[in-house]
């Protein structure tokens, strides 16, 4: 096998119960938070795509987790259009051609789910999906979008994988080639829908003629990665969660700045306990671990749009064969449903497919000791 072609490692990973249900809680509260009505109006930095409620949530949620020495899991990142999952469900099983059974039927049913949010009925059903990512022929996880689009078709809905550039609008309505799209599911990178060709996208979003699920309002609720600089403040979650609840997610959020925020005087001797990322990064892209830095590098990065993280080292996952390996963790949600639990094996400063034998891997969960 060609894991370089196909991200997926041959090698399992233990994962402990109690860090597991950890895990579970912390994506709890943070649902919890996010549908508090009155965590949105402390977020008025928002843009307008994301600062509109559309009365749905999104679909394949993910989040990235370390475990820290004591064994308590650190929350490092939230994603709201998660990739990789057709990667962890072919860890169990590489020739697979489709989704497990039941891992097929619970993603359908939040497709549908979200579906019957927009339209404030138990019965509607999408006619027509349209996946959407930039050129997504030539993306990685473009297989994976093609197994997504297999299972609408299965279940008698109609998908496409385009670009957005391909979408038109008329009277508030989008289409592709004179079909009416129903419901995007966006693969897309541009989270908030800003850039020229996703303006269709957002403005028929806005006008609540289109189910987008991922969507914006999420992503600024949850995954923007300015969130993990408020959840950082003290007494950030007083009166928005449960003492408990917030007390779990101030011992499980590394402390995150700004760089522009950080005493100058301090930053070259912290670093080593530091991961530099920009704002708007995605996939690890620009991220730096401190001990890797150089000070030119350093003072190349822009301030108000870089992240400065406290450091949690990942686990590292020892292989039959002797070979060592750094391990996240990323559990792929739907509101408060876990979907899938996977690891991913890999070398280097962050998390990457690319490492020889590493990618995603079958998860063991274990007792105790």
């Amino acid at each position: 096998m060609n894991n370089q072609q196909h991200g997926i490692s041959p090698h399992t990973v233990n994962l402990s119960y109690r860090c597991l249900k950890q895990m579970i809680q912390l994506v709890r509260d943070l649902q919890e938070l996010s549908e508090n009505p009155a965590y949105p109006p402390l977020l008025t930095s928002l843009p307008p795509t994301a600062q509109f409620d559309p009365g749905h949530f999104s679909v394949l949620m993910g989040y990235d987790f370390h475990i820290a020495d004591t064994q308590q899991v650190k929350l490092i990142e939230v994603n709201n259009n998660a990739g990789g999952l057709w990667f962890a469900a072919r860890s169990y099983q590489i020739d697979a051609t489709d989704f497990p059974k039941k891992l097929a039927a619970k993603l359908l049913n939040t497709f549908l789910q979200e579906y019957r949010l927009f339209r404030q009925d138990p019965s509607a059903r999408p006619r027509l999906i349209a996946i959407i990512d930039q050129l997504p022929e030539q993306q990685f996880l473009y297989a994976e979008m093609q197994v997504f689009a297999r299972l609408f078709e299965q279940a008698g809905i109609k998908a496409v994988i385009i670009d957005p550039a391909q979408i038109e609008i008329k009277n508030t309505r989008l289409y592709y080639q004179d079909q009416a799209i129903d419901l995007i599911y966006n693969r897309h990178c541009d989270f908030y829908l800003n850039s020229s060709e996703m303006q269709p996208i957002a403005q028929a979003w806005q006008q609540k003629s289109v189910c987008l699920t991922p969507n914006p309002r999420i992503y600024g609720l949850l995954a923007d990665k300015q969130r993990m600089v408020d959840w950082s403040h003290n007494d950030f979650f007083k009166d928005l969660l449960s003492p408990a609840e917030a007390a779990r997610l101030q011992q499980a959020i590394p402390h995150t700045q700004l760089l522009s925020s950080h005493p100058e005087e301090t930053l070259w001797a912290e670093r080593k306990q530091k991961v530099f990322k920009p704002t708007t990064s995605y996939a690890s892209r620009g991220v730096y671990v401190g001990d890797k830095l150089t000070k030119s590098k350093l003072n190349s990065l822009v301030p108000h749009e870089t992240l400065v993280q406290q450091r949690i080292k990942p686990t590292i996952t020892h292989a039959p064969d002797g070979e060592k390996f750094k391990t996240d963790f990323r559990l792929f949600v739907y509101r408060k449903t876990i979907l899938a639990v996977s690891a991913r094996l890999y070398r280097g400063q962050v998390t990457n497919l690319r490492t020889t034998n590493g990618g995603f891997s079958k998860i063991k969960i274990v007792s105790e000791n």
